[in-house]
């Protein structure tokens, strides 16, 4: 199982996203997500966060929330659990990434975007200022198999 950060960057009714066009052998090739990464050894969830978006954007973050824990189970990678943060404060200039493009895109234009099923689950919560929840994504190759919030099945 690995541990990993997920943060939308808010400003002035925008996220800012990652267009994962760059990096190979990418799961996430072609697709937009925030920004985030991997947990490094003796890491606390905010630590990995703020360290993971000033690699990926040159921004220091300065205000941010922890919105919920997502689960990701897939028959074809290893389990892991996503800490989902929203962050609306930070500091410096936004850089290139190396990993893909950024870009500042509108709330509502997010939905448009290529993204995974899933994603656009979590996101909804978000823009419906859910309360700190638990959801687990249950994944068949790409293909979203399953969603549970708070312990009961979506629908899908």
């Amino acid at each position: 199982m690995k541990n990993t950060t997920l943060c939308y960057i808010e400003q002035d009714g925008r996220y800012l996203m990652l267009h994962r066009v760059k990096k190979h052998q990418d799961p996430n090739a072609g697709k937009w997500i925030g920004v985030g990464g991997k947990f490094e050894e003796n890491e606390s969830p905010d630590e990995c966060l703020v360290r993971e978006v000033r690699e990926e954007t040159g921004l220091t973050l300065t205000r941010w929330r922890c919105r919920g824990i997502v689960t990701f189970v897939s028959d074809e990678w290893p389990t892991e659990y996503m800490h989902l943060f929203t962050a609306d404060g930070f500091e410096g200039q936004l850089t290139n990434c190396n990993e893909g493009e950024l870009a500042w895109v509108k709330k509502e234009d997010v939905p448009a975007l290529k993204l995974w099923e899933g994603d656009r689950v979590f996101l909804e919560l978000l823009t419906k200022e859910e309360p700190f929840f638990l959801l687990k994504l249950t994944y068949r190759g790409e293909q979203l198999a399953g969603a549970v919030l708070n312990g009961h099945p979506l629908a899908l």
